[in-house]
């Protein structure tokens, strides 16, 4: 069922099936809540599980140039108090980990464990912002095209590519729809946002990490430092996936998050 609320003064849009459990998926960047649309299948029969899009995507508003992992986290929160949901394992995809660290700062009781899915905890480098910067001036001159053509190919494993051809045109076309300003807003958050290492340490919720053996945008070894940083987390390296594992090895994603939501 899709519904709205109000969150900073702009309409917030997410859909909630399913019974049992309650687990929430967000999406990265360039991404809205329908980037989940075959995956979320492979969860519902033992959970409700909540989509949404993240202000600045998809059908949700976007209140100004800036969209902080604070911000975002609070209309998380204010989606889960709509809905009714006291507690929920929440699942970040990219950018979406980015939202549910902050989450995990602030919010820690509503948690029964949370996913870093092809995520991390560390703030943008030097060369990082630079790039972010670079997008914001192509979407200015609304080339935010050019920006999706790069980005989204390169989300999944080169050797997925060709097989991958209509998932990657149906993300690509996901994309597409996202507007000028809620693009730069998110960018500008992204860049702003701090290392949140210390969080993911302190917590001592369960965690899960989710990392692509063959994805482009998180190196192989920055997943294991991250990994090592958590002892305490499970850890499932997905052999086969770049950054979309939940397109590329969907139904061994979905079991190790569905196992952690049962061990809770």
């Amino acid at each position: 069922m899709q519904k709205k609320i109000i969150y900073k003064g702009v309409e917030v849009v997410y859909n909630d099936r399913g019974k049992g459990p309650a687990i929430l998926l967000l999406h990265g960047y360039l991404e809205t809540g329908e980037i989940w649309a075959n995956f979320e299948e492979l969860l519902m029969e033992h959970h409700r599980v909540v989509t949404m899009d993240l202000p600045g995507h998809g059908r949700s508003g976007t209140w100004g140039k800036v969209h902080t992992m604070d911000d975002l986290a609070g209309s998380v929160f204010a989606v889960i108090e709509d809905a009714h949901i006291d507690q929920v394992f929440l699942v970040g995809h990219s950018m979406g980990g980015y939202v549910a660290l902050a989450f995990v700062e602030y919010f820690p009781e509503r948690l029964t464990g949370y996913s870093l899915f092809h995520s991390t905890c560390f703030a943008d480098s030097e060369e990082k912002k630079m790039n972010r910067d670079r997008e914001i001036s192509l979407v200015r001159c609304q080339k935010k095209r050019q920006i999706i053509n790069v980005n989204i190919p390169k989300g999944f494993a080169d050797d997925n590519a060709e097989s991958l051809n209509k998932e990657v045109e149906r993300v690509r076309n996901i994309a597409l729809g996202n507007s000028d300003l809620g693009i730069e807003a998110i960018l500008n958050g992204m860049k702003q946002r701090p290392d949140r290492t210390k969080i993911m340490q302190e917590s001592r919720l369960p965690l899960l990490l989710i990392g692509g053996m063959k994805d482009n945008y998180i190196p192989v070894e920055v997943f294991e430092r991250l990994g090592s940083l958590v002892p305490h987390a499970k850890v499932l390296r997905l052999a086969e996936s770049g950054h979309m594992g939940f397109i590329e090895e969907p139904r061994e994603a979905a079991a190790a998050i569905a196992d952690m939501v049962k061990k809770k």
